[in-house]
C-alpha cells in the first residue's frame, strides 16, 4: 500500500495484447484516457499475450494454456520479458505520448511495485497443472504509481513481478491490475477488450449482456459461454468488486468515459 493515497481519485485501465498493435484501438484508448483524466488519475496495465505467442513460434516453441492462462516455461518466462517489458511497453509509451498523453512505461519489478511467489501446482477442471514461472501477488507498493501521478504522468505497466528472491514471475495482467486497483483505492476499473463486453455468442454482438452478476457467471462457465481467456478476466473482475472497487466494467476501449456498450460486473 502506499504510504499516502492518491490525491484524485484513480482509475486502473487494463489492456489486451490485442489491442496494443491495433492502431485504431489505440486512438480510441488514448482518447479515453485523456478525457478519464480530467476528473481523475489513471494507471493503464496491459498485456502481451499475442505477442509472445507470435515470438514464441518464431523460436519454434508452442505456448501451452490452460483455462485462459499461459504456462510459462523458462524460455516462456524470457520471451514474456521481451515482449512485456520490452516491445510492449516501448510500443505502448510511443503511442500515447504521440496521443497527448505522458506515459511512462514501468514493470511491477520496478520499486517493488509488485510482489508474488511462484505458483504451486494446482488443480485446474479436475487436471493437475504446472504453470511455472507464473506469479501469485502477494503484496503491492504502489508508491511509484503515486509519484508518478502526482507529477502528472500516467503509468503504464506490464506485469512481471518479482519473488523475495529476486526471481522475476510473470503475472497474469488482469490480476495485477486488479491487485493495483485494489491498493489505490481506485474507483474505477475498466477491462479494456476487443469484443467491447460478455457476450453468450462470442461472434453477435446483440447477445452482450449489459451486467453480469456472480449467478450468470457459474451458469456461463457450466453452459461454455464463459471461456478462454474471458474467464479469468471475469474471475478478476469479481475480485475487484470484493476488494471494494465501486465500478468495474468491460468494455471497448472507444467506451472507456461514457460506459454504454460493455457489460458492469456486479
Amino acid at each position: 500500500m502506499p504510504d499516502a493515497p492518491p490525491a484524485r481519485p484513480v482509475t486502473v485501465v487494463k489492456v489486451g495484447g490485442a489491442l496494443v498493435a491495433d492502431a485504431d484501438a489505440g486512438a480510441a484508448l488514448w482518447a479515453g484516457v485523456r478525457a478519464l483524466r480530467r476528473t481523475d488519475d489513471v494507471v493503464v496495465v496491459h498485456g502481451g499475450g499475442p505477442q509472445s505467442t507470435a515470438l514464441a513460434r518464431r523460436l519454434g516453441h508452442e505456448p501451452r494454456i490452460v483455462a485462459g492462462r499461459r504456462v510459462t516455461t523458462d524460455l516462456d518466462l524470457d520471451v514474456a520479458k521481451w515482449t512485456l517489458r520490452g516491445a510492449a511497453s516501448a510500443d505502448l509509451a510511443a503511442a500515447a505520448n504521440a496521443h497527448g498523453v505522458p506515459a511512462v512505461g514501468v514493470a511491477g519489478v520496478d520499486g517493488g511495485l509488485i510482489r508474488a511467489t511462484r505458483r504451486p501446482v494446482c488443480e485446474v477442471d479436475g487436471e493437475p497443472v504446472d504453470f511455472g514461472h507464473v506469479g501469485d501477488v502477494v503484496g503491492v507498493d504502489a508508491r511509484l504509481l503515486t509519484v508518478l501521478m502526482a507529477a502528472g504522468f500516467v503509468p503504464v505497466v506490464c506485469s512481471l513481478a518479482a519473488d523475495g528472491a529476486g526471481r522475476v514471475l510473470n503475472v497474469n495482467a488482469d490480476t495485477a491490475a486488479c491487485a493495483l486497483a485494489g491498493a489505490l483505492g481506485a474507483r474505477r476499473f475498466l477491462l479494456a477488450t476487443e469484443s467491447g463486453g460478455v457476450r453468450r455468442i462470442a461472434d453477435e454482438p446483440a447477445s452482450r449482456l449489459d451486467r453480469i452478476d456472480a449467478a450468470t457467471f457459474a451458469s456461463g462457465v457450466e453452459a461454455g459461454w464463459i471461456a478462454g481467456g474471458m474467464r479469468p478476466k471475469l474471475e478478476v473482475a469479481f475480485a475487484a468488486r470484493a476488494a471494494g472497487v465501486p465500478g468495474v466494467y468491460v468494455l471497448a476501449p472507444h467506451d472507456l468515459v461514457a460506459r454504454r456498450e460493455g457489460t458492469r460486473v456486479e
